[in-house]
């Protein structure tokens, strides 16, 4: 997946950053406690597609840095 479309891509429920978990094909918002998928390169942003994170899947999360 292209990192210029992934720098673009916001949660569609918080419009909050997301968070790429290629090894598992999601996008993560943290905000959100959603996964969204990602099939066949395609993020696939809709709330009714997407999965709870829980408590576990988020404390696998490293701290975001900052942009400068």
């Amino acid at each position: 997946m292209d990192t210029k479309l992934l720098e673009l891509l916001v949660c569609p429920v918080t419009k909050g950053p997301l968070d790429v978990q290629l090894e598992r094909q999601e996008l993560w918002s943290r905000s959100a406690r959603l996964a969204y998928p990602i099939r066949h390169g395609i993020p696939i942003l809709l709330e009714n597609e997407a999965r709870s994170l829980s408590d576990e899947d988020l404390d696998t999360l490293k701290p975001r840095t900052p942009l400068v």
